[in-house]
Formats: structure tokens, sequence, C-alpha cells
């Protein structure tokens, strides 16, 4: 098979996704890797040449590979995962909005566009935690304790984009980190990015069979198959703080093969989580028709000729290379 891995520079020499190359290397396949933060690429004919039969995708939030990943999926080519799926995760008030509505265990979620109509939650409702919409790798998570916190906090989350603010569940300090690849799960214990004083050595452990339900409902809900979730012990059960696509997968078992495994998988069969994918993140049906144009639409109007596809363009050796 013939794959296009992008990989964003922070990726470069991570086991995750580097050694996934070189596995499905060693099995025969070839394997493109397109830097989208470096690389010039004629978007309109490499992505419709259509010679890889998978693109993968292994980037930061709010990197540039996401939408070349979209491009190719709008023009009918496999990804890994599903681009919607992975647009919609990234976004975490998106997912909020989405998994709430679909029974997940999420806290509730506030989102403003700048730090300062945060001061509006109500005061019952401290603490909270404050975090990046598309944020990752716990970067710039804040447990902010009272509405005077919040204030103090002000000028370093101005820099942040959109934001989200949800009431912290009380915890232990631990983090349930859960992986989902080739349709098994792989619990693995680490210290919450909240309390980095808590002496928690990362492991993997056992699943609990209650988690584990969350997190197969998770995929089915989000579309997703390569996929990590954070989970919280909470009171009241598990509460969902976050989901990832294509995340380190540390401490899983033969990590390296079962996701190259996975990947080619994938590939040959597509997403098995496309149609829930389709579910949570296309438009509804039943959405009214856009107003016409200025140019008179009328029965019977011609439709725009398909655009052909180029029959021999791929992506350019300046913009590839091999691993």
């Amino acid at each position: 098979m013939r794959l296009c891995f992008l990989v964003e520079e922070q990726y470069r020499r991570d086991g995750m996704p580097v050694e996934v190359i070189r596995q499905l290397t060693s099995w025969g396949h070839r394997v493109d890797v397109v830097r989208p933060g470096s690389s010039l690429l004629r978007v309109s004919e490499d992505v419709w040449a259509g010679t890889h039969d998978a693109w993968v995708l292994k980037t930061v939030s709010g990197g540039p590979g996401l939408t070349l990943l979209e491009a190719a999926a709008a023009l009918g080519m496999t990804t890994v995962n599903d681009a919607r799926s992975i647009r919609g995760v990234r976004d975490k008030a998106l997912a909020a909005a989405v998994g709430r509505s679909r029974g997940l265990p999420l806290p509730q979620t506030w989102a403003a566009a700048r730090p300062e109509p945060l001061a509006e939650i109500p005061d019952s409702e401290y603490p909270l935690v404050v975090k990046p919409a598309d944020g990752s790798s716990g970067r710039a998570v804040h447990l902010v304790p009272t509405p005077a916190r919040l204030a103090e906090l002000l000028p370093v989350l101005a820099g942040e984009g959109m934001l989200i603010a949800q009431p912290y569940v009380p915890n232990s300090g631990m983090d349930l980190k859960v992986y989902a690849v080739g349709g098994e799960l792989y619990a693995t214990e680490r210290r919450s990015p909240l309390h980095p004083d808590h002496a928690i050595r990362e492991r993997a452990v056992p699943l609990p069979a209650e988690v584990a339900a969350v997190v197969a409902r998770t995929g089915a809900v989000y579309g997703l198959d390569l996929y990590g979730v954070d989970v919280l012990l909470g009171p009241d059960g598990p509460v969902i703080v976050d989901v990832n696509d294509f995340p380190s997968f540390r401490r899983v078992p033969d990590a390296t093969a079962r996701v190259a495994r996975a990947v080619l998988e994938l590939a040959r069969g597509g997403s098995r989580s496309a149609e829930a994918a389709e579910r949570s993140f296309a438009p509804p049906a039943e959405l009214p028709p856009p107003a016409p144009t200025s140019a008179e639409w009328h029965e019977g109007a011609v439709e725009a000729p398909a655009m052909p596809r180029p029959r021999t363009s791929q992506v350019p050796a300046a913009a590839r290379e091999r691993i």
C-alpha cells in the first residue's frame, strides 16, 4: 500500500508516528511523509492526484495538517481518523456540545472568545478548570479556585484564543488515559496536569468495566478509530475531560505494531466509525436550503460540470520525504 503521513515538526522524532512509519516500510509498504508546516504543496493537484491509499494525520491542534487531510477527505480519499471526527474533537467546545448532547459524561462547559466573559460564570461553579479550546498535551490548563484568581489570570489567558471553562471534578490527582487501537482498549494511570506535585508514576493499569464502556461509547459518538480519552474517576463516576485523535499510545503493549496494523486495516476498509462522524458533525438534513444567489435559479437549471482530476500529478519530491 502507499500511505501519506502528515507530520508536524514537533513530532519529527517522536516514536509515534516515526516508529509506525518505519514498521510499515519494513513490511513493504511505501510511506510518504509531508511536513505541513514547512512544505510547499500544490493543493489542487497534489491532493487530487489520488496516488495514496490513505492519508494519516499526526499534527498539533491548530496546525495546517488538518486542512490538507480535510482536502483529501473532501475528494473521497480515505483518512485516518475520519477528518470530520478529528476536527470535532480538536475543538473542545464543539466536542463538549456534541458529547453532552449524546449522553457522554462530560462536565458542563462554557466557551468564550476572550477571557473577560468568563467572569459571568456563577461563583457557585468554582473551582473551575480553564484551558484553550484547541489545546493539547496539557498546555495552558489552569485550576481556578475563585473569581479573584480568574481576574489575576486574565493577562495570561488573553493570548490563548477561544477558551473553555468547566467545573473542577474532585479527584485523587490521578488521570486515567485510555487508548483505543484496533478495537482494543488499554489504560494508563498518570499524574493530572492540575496536580503536578502528586507523586504518581505513570504505569499501565487494569481498565474498569465502567470506564471501558464510556471510552467505547466515546469512539462511537465522535466517529474515531484510533484515539485516547482522559478520564477522571469523580464522586459520581467516570468523567471525560479530554479526547485525542492519534495520541502517543504510551504503555500500550507492542504499540508500534498494533498501530501500524490498525492503520493498514483502516486504509483497506475505511473508518468503521464514518457513519458516526456523519451523524455527529455533518449538518442536519432538515436545514432549509441556502438562499439563491444573484444568479436566478430555475427549474431545469444546468449543474456545474464535475471538475476533472489530474491523471499524472502526485505529491512532489520537494514536499515529501521517506523514512
